[in-house]
């Protein structure tokens, strides 16, 4: 497979051409949807940006295609989450750092402020968006990353990121106000993988996954059978399904929790790994985690 994945990239370094000379504009790459919204938002028109990755896609399991590796190949700069989130995107990433200006956003936190995980491979969770301070700190990064590499639009690149700094401000006094709401007893937010730490972490939330930090890693019955037990523990009222991760997880939950004659609703979808549908108000970060809020609010209050 990695022999293809070399000559794949080999092909694409001799046919591809450079197109940001052809239209003046910087060409960019994200993976994930959640930075492609975040690098449109302090880019705007003055680059091009191709995202890897849309609504509903679980970046842990993603593979890159042909297309892809001409995307990233005719890309001026490659942006991604780093932290092993792109787990099967890193042999490429590697491949492409000698001759192509990489950005690990997530790589670039300080290693002491993240979560570590004895049982994922990186050491560190790389779920880091649900903390709105290290989504502001990427969007610093991507500011002074694209002002390096296009002198001439640098004043604008950083007005671009302090107007989205203070959308990023905004979106936290809304969501700690909401979260306030929910009493701290009721604060027990059991999802399909661990996606939510940094979340919990931030706003005080006790956060229980069924399966583990990568969607790679599938629950079994011991998993199962030890969270339906915490859920009747803990009179937990409401479990929540994935967008990027199949709802049958979380049904085998709730109906072991049946199973012992207790019963535990699905309050709802929330959005882990990627954002909504493109146009749609979930389809943009601060849409996202304010929806993804709601809908936690509002199932376990």
């Amino acid at each position: 497979m990695k022999n293809i994945l070399y000559l794949l990239i080999s092909l694409a370094i001799i046919s591809c051409k450079n197109e940001s000379e052809e239209s003046g504009k910087l060409k960019v790459v994200t993976t994930t949807s959640m930075l492609t919204d975040l690098v449109k938002n302090i880019g705007g028109d003055l680059i091009e940006v191709n995202g890897l990755m849309g609504a509903g896609v679980d970046p842990h399991l993603y593979k890159a295609s042909e297309g892809d590796v001409n995307k990233l190949f005719q890309a001026d700069i490659i942006f991604y989450n780093g932290l092993h989130l792109e787990g099967k995107l890193v042999d490429v990433f590697e491949k492409m750092a000698k001759t192509k200006l990489t950005v690990s956003l997530g790589g670039s936190l300080d290693k002491n402020e993240l979560i570590g995980s004895e049982y994922f491979v990186s050491n560190y969770d790389p779920h880091v968006w649900f903390n709105i301070q290290f989504f502001k700190q990427f969007g610093d990064r991507v500011a002074e990353t694209l002002a390096a590499n296009d002198p001439v639009n640098a004043k604008k690149y950083q007005e671009n990121n302090a107007l989205y700094q203070d959308k990023l401000d905004a979106l936290e006094v809304e969501v700690k106000a909401m979260i306030a709401t929910l009493p701290k007893e009721k604060r027990i937010l059991v999802t399909a993988h661990d996606a939510f730490n940094y979340f919990g972490k931030a706003y005080g939330f006790n956060v229980v996954g069924l399966q583990g930090l990568s969607t790679a890693t599938e629950a079994g019955v011991q998993d199962v059978r030890r969270l339906s037990q915490f859920i009747i523990d803990n009179k937990v009222k409401a479990v929540f399904i994935e967008s990027s991760v199949p709802r049958r997880t979380i049904e085998a939950l709730q109906e072991a929790v049946l199973s012992k004659n207790h019963d535990v609703g699905i309050g709802g979808s929330l959005y882990s790994d990627a954002l909504g549908n493109a146009g749609t108000i979930e389809g943009t970060y601060v849409g996202m985690f304010r929806a993804n809020v709601k809908t936690i609010v509002e199932a376990l209050n």
